[in-house]
């Protein structure tokens, strides 16, 4: 098949994913669907299309991964940053070491640094599988957005990690002190680059839109090459383009607070980053599954390379390293929680010990996804004295098994272990959502009594626009009298009265501005003014 022809179909997978998630009798999370249409595909149709890693990190990730750091709460992350942290780096260097020990002991035949190195890339968890799951299973606000915050970072710590166990695999040589030295710079370099990008490109972009104008496109546009002038710089200069592609987006999220931003050029923004969102997850898990029949067919060699005739054997590896990663991380999440409460009685706070199945469901979340698979991909074909990579075949093998564990794993348990898991509510959402819509509505008031006199001055009669002020204002102050009034109160505004029209327009200016106040200020988070804006923002494109 041609390119476009594959793009096409692979887009056509997806759409008939999610009408196939709907009519399967029994609940399924979209990617294990999308994954079962992708082996379809190369199976029985034999239409695969095989896998370049380099090319999938370029196209796929720096975008996925902008959007991610773009739209997560930051106070959320920042409030959890250890735990995130602790669980990104941490769990990460228990995981190598762990798998790798267990691989080594279990299949002799697979050398201790490619045991590393399948340990290094299993380690990574998957930020969309856990999203899809968690739309079936009732996660916690929470705990959603700790397991974010963890795959957003860990992808960086696992691939480094993978990086130096495949090169002692290659040079038979490992220095701790330059690993280290070069984790930091991977690190410290690609947050840098991606933090300089984005202030960079918004600067240029500000000036030359006040001194020449625009398209309303250009945003838009500017918007999805920022991730990968992120991800390509940060490659360029050998640190981490996945992390550059992150902390792009943390920024992007932080410039978005000025306001500077169109109404109109939000809203058409956001959906075209939904879609985007949308096809390029679904293609992932597609290209997964396109790579199964492939694996499954060299299972025979994957037998002889293990040195067992049995060719159930390879269930068996597969269950044990699923079983053994799911322990691992079962027992890091216990004594990060159990450090956590240890820290929060010593300063005084008065907390419960964590539910044990939330421990569990903690545990089983850590779901693999297709960045574990692109990049067990990359393992090189041959040493550099021409020898074929020892147990290549077999890592992949594996690696793919346990995506697929993972998943099914996570799938089946997490809801049955969520139901009826009574957790402390937080009411610091809806407090922000109340102090915004005060705010936001008292400030719209005043705007509108300002603009009356500009408004009457343009030829326009002074009863009119004092009519209409009346009217404007009076859905503002019911604001203030009750909680929770609905967007559905511009549909009241007569269309046509160009005075009411422009006196709404002119509190809406206003209450945006005030929400970007507040977030500016920290005294709501940019998730709530994100939620804010966009109401602002659909009510404006209403009038306008």
């Amino acid at each position: 098949m041609h390119a476009i022809e594959i793009v096409l179909a692979m887009l056509l997978a997806v759409v008939l994913s999610g009408y196939c998630a709907r009519v399967i009798p029994f609940p399924l999370p979209l990617p294990l669907v999308q994954i079962g249409l992708g082996a379809i595909i190369a199976g029985v149709l034999h239409h695969g299309v095989k896998l370049d890693p380099q090319i999938f990190f370029l196209l796929f990730l720096p975008p996925l991964l902008f959007l991610d750091g773009w739209r997560i709460p930051k106070d959320d992350l920042f409030r959890d940053k250890w735990t995130i942290l602790e669980l990104a780096l941490g769990l990460v260097v228990i995981t190598v070491l762990g798998a790798g020990f267990l691989l080594h002991w279990l299949i002799p035949a697979m050398p201790l640094p490619v045991a590393f190195a399948l340990g290094a890339i299993v380690s990574p968890t998957d930020p969309v599988a856990v999203s899809s799951i968690a739309k079936r299973a009732p996660i916690p606000e929470r705990l959603l957005r700790i397991l974010e915050g963890e795959s957003l970072l860990n992808d960086a710590s696992g691939l480094v990690c993978f990086r130096f166990a495949v090169a002692a695999a290659m040079t038979g040589a490992f220095s701790a002190a330059q690993a280290s030295l070069t984790f930091l710079w991977v690190a410290l370099g690609g947050l840098g680059v991606g933090v300089g990008v984005t202030l960079g490109v918004s600067r240029v972009q500000h000036v030359l839109s006040r001194r020449f104008g625009e398209e309303s496109g250009s945003p838009i546009l500017i918007s999805l090459l920022i991730p990968f002038g992120a991800y390509l710089g940060a490659e360029h200069l050998h640190a981490s383009g996945i992390l550059a592609a992150v902390s792009a987006g943390i920024t992007m999220s932080y410039v978005e607070l000025t306001g500077r931003a169109l109404a109109t050029t939000r809203v058409h923004r956001a959906a075209v980053w939904d879609t985007i969102q949308f096809s390029l997850n679904g293609v992932m898990f597609v290209l997964l599954g396109e790579q199964l029949p492939e694996i499954l067919r060299g299972a025979n060699d994957v037998v002889r390379q293990s040195g067992r005739e049995e060719p159930w054997m390879l269930a068996v590896y597969a269950l044990v390293l699923g079983a053994g990663l799911a322990a691992l991380r079962f027992f890091w999440v216990w004594a990060s929680m159990r450090v956590s409460l240890l820290r929060a009685r010593r300063r005084g706070e008065e907390r419960e010990a964590t539910p044990w199945r939330l421990v569990a469901a903690t545990s089983l979340a850590g779901v693999r996804g297709t960045i574990t698979l692109a990049g067990i991909l990359t393992l090189p074909l041959a040493l550099p004295d021409g020898a074929p990579f020892p147990a290549r075949d077999l890592a992949i093998f594996l690696a793919a098994a346990v995506i697929v564990l993972s998943l099914v794993g996570a799938s089946v348990a997490l809801p049955r272990l969520l139901v009826g898991l009574e957790l402390p509510a937080e009411d610091r959402h809806q407090e922000e959502l109340d102090l915004a819509r005060r705010v936001s509505a008292k400030a719209a008031i005043a705007a509108i009594d300002a603009a009356q006199p500009a408004s009457s001055a343009a030829a326009v009669a002074v009863d009119l626009y004092a009519q209409a002020a009346v009217r404007v204002m009076s859905l503002y102050e019911r604001r203030l009298g009750e909680d929770g009034v609905t967007t559905g109160a511009a549909a009241r505004l007569r269309e046509g009265d160009q005075a009411e029209r422009e006196l709404r327009l002119a509190g809406l200016k206003a209450e945006r501005e005030a929400v970007y106040q507040l977030a500016r200020d920290r005294r709501i988070s940019d998730d709530t003014a994100r939620r804010l804006v966009r109401e602002v923002d659909l009510l404006e494109e209403r009038l306008r």
